[in-house]
């Protein structure tokens, strides 16, 4: 871990002075189409802007990206110290949220997503200067949405961030930070303004891009979240966004939960925006391994041994209903078996059994606490996956409908979203499904208060959480989806309430501090409050 964290100062370092005055191009070569003795064309275009996707691979399934920053530091799972495994060390500050300016998890979420914006920066540069190339403000355009992509998850998670749209500077040039209203305004601007040129369809050649209805979805989120963001909401601008998604027609719920995470997911009806992986070429997630305990491999046929750390918090695992398929199908739980069907029994003669229950975030034993396997994993699975990842997905337009209505008095409405949402997964009992506006409006069925050794201490509950029934429906939909954190804090939970071995440690955790290395690099940054 520690030479991992080297690696992202060294590289941020190199971030930071490739904005400094960019010339020379020979340093690092992004693609098969090098910057010296090349000269690009139009018929060059799909290579100059491959990078600029690629780099999304890394943003989210890097070490330490997206999907561990929004979900480790919530309270639905945590990677605790595993007895006679190991893990634990920064996971647990993830937990209890006591990171500084050195957090390994906020040098790698800075560098992946301005490394991929350092690569747009330099695509746009290399189109403006193409010769032959008809409509270069389509690809431009399109470039420019995914880097405000890639600005709304900096935004997210720094907030107080540099925006760089140029590949070229003067020498001694230092990005100096926007404050969040101006950097708002800007994701705002730059993708109302793309929107034009972006094709509007949803079919093989739009797969994996970002259309018209991904660049929707983006300004969804910024307005979803921007009483968070700028103090002012802005319920009905996210409404009016989804609703034309919704409107179009182009995209469906898929009749099975799990049809948008398996393998071969690229067929699925609510994909918006997504991720490519193939195992062979790009790699993909690591998460099973990360998760399961290495006996597991024989439950799966894995190519090799999982690492056994990560398990879900109990207290989240008690929120769900016995009825709700997303329980099963989304955590592997209980008495393991083979793929052929026999006891999985472990080397000390017992069989490995999953148990929803940890002790201290300190000391967990190997078996303590479900794991996450919502993701499909196949036959022959390596440390990298083929899944695709749906980074933007129908259900989550719905939901982002359904919270619009009901934050504006329309909860009966909501209602009626959320139990369309949950018809296919409570298909042994279909009258579960159905939910009411005031269950919505209510509280939250989360235990919170701190706990250890199966016991709750200091009570809190969630019955004092507004809206919290539809944060616990959040949960329950999107679990490993990058959404929790951003969830939490949104209803006002992820800095006030205990879980697990986590307790409340100052506001200001809402946003991640300026990576220390940045700091030292670029002296007009300022550190973030609280840091």
């Amino acid at each position: 871990m520690k030479k991992l964290n080297n690696k992202y100062k060294i590289l941020l370092l190199s971030i930071v002075f490739s904005f400094v005055g960019c010339t020379d191009l020979d340093e690092t070569v992004y693609s098969n189409v090098t910057a010296e003795g090349t000269v690009l064309t139009a018929a060059d275009i799909a290579n100059i802007m491959a990078p600029s996707y690629a780099a999304f691979r890394d943003v989210y399934w890097g070490w330490d990206g997206q999907f561990d920053i929004n979900e480790e530091s919530s309270d639905c799972i945590v990677t605790p110290f595993r007895i006679g495994i190991g893990w634990g060390d920064y996971y647990i500050t993830m937990h209890q949220h006591t990171w500084g300016p050195t957090l390994s998890h906020a040098e790698a979420g800075w560098y992946y997503d301005y490394q991929a914006i350092f690569k747009i920066n330099k695509a746009i540069y290399q189109i403006e200067n193409l010769n032959g190339l008809e409509n270069p403000e389509v690809y431009i355009n399109e470039l420019r949405a995914l880097r405000a992509i890639y600005y709304y998850i900096l935004y997210d998670n720094f907030r107080n961030i540099s925006i760089e749209t140029s590949f070229i500077n003067p020498p001694g040039y230092l990005p100096e930070q926007e404050t969040s209203q101006q950097v708002f305004d800007f994701l705002v601007k730059e993708l109302t303004e793309s929107m034009p040129s972006l094709r509007d369809d949803n079919t093989d050649a739009s797969y994996g891009k970002v259309t018209k209805w991904a660049a929707k979805m983006t300004l969804a989120k910024l307005y979803l979240n921007a009483q968070v963001y700028i103090g002012t909401p802005k319920w009905n601008e996210a409404l009016s966004e989804v609703n034309d998604i919704i409107n179009s027609g182009l995209f469906s719920l898929t009749p099975n939960y799990l049809d948008s995470f398996k393998i071969k997911n690229e067929g699925s009806s609510e994909e918006i925006l997504s991720i490519p992986f193939d195992e062979k070429y790009t790699g993909g997630s690591y998460y099973p391994f990360k998760t399961l305990y290495p006996a597991s491999r024989a439950t799966f046929d894995m190519q090799d041994s999982p690492w056994g750390g990560s398990g879900a918090i109990p207290q989240f695992i008690d929120t769900y209903d016995v009825d709700d398929s997303r329980l099963k199908e989304c955590w592997l739980g209980g008495l393991q078996y083979t793929k052929a069907g026999a006891p999985l029994m472990l080397e000390d003669g017992t069989q490995l059994n999953y148990i929803n229950y940890m002790s201290t975030v300190d000391g967990c034993e190997f078996n303590e606490g479900y794991r996450l396997v919502k993701y499909e994993i196949g036959s022959g699975t390596s440390v990298n996956s083929s899944n695709d990842v749906p980074f933007f997905r129908y259900g989550d337009a719905l939901m982002i409908k359904a919270e619009c209505l009901l934050r504006t008095g329309n909860a009966s409405e909501a209602a009626t979203i959320v139990s369309e949402i949950r018809a296919r997964d409570f298909k042994s009992n279909p009258a579960k499904a159905t939910v009411t506006g005031a269950k919505l409006s209510g509280g939250s069925v989360y235990k919170y208060g701190e706990y250890a050794n199966g016991v709750i201490t200091n009570y809190e509950g969630g019955a004092d959480i507004q809206y919290g029934g539809f944060l616990d429906e959040l949960a329950w939909e999107f679990i490993g989806e990058h959404h929790r954190k951003q969830d939490l804090i949104r209803f006002g939970v992820y800095t006030t309430k205990s879980w697990f071995s986590h307790k409340p440690n100052g506001d200001y955790r809402a946003i991640f501090p300026i990576p220390q290395s940045q700091m030292e690099a670029n002296h007009s940054l300022k550190q973030n409050p609280g840091y």
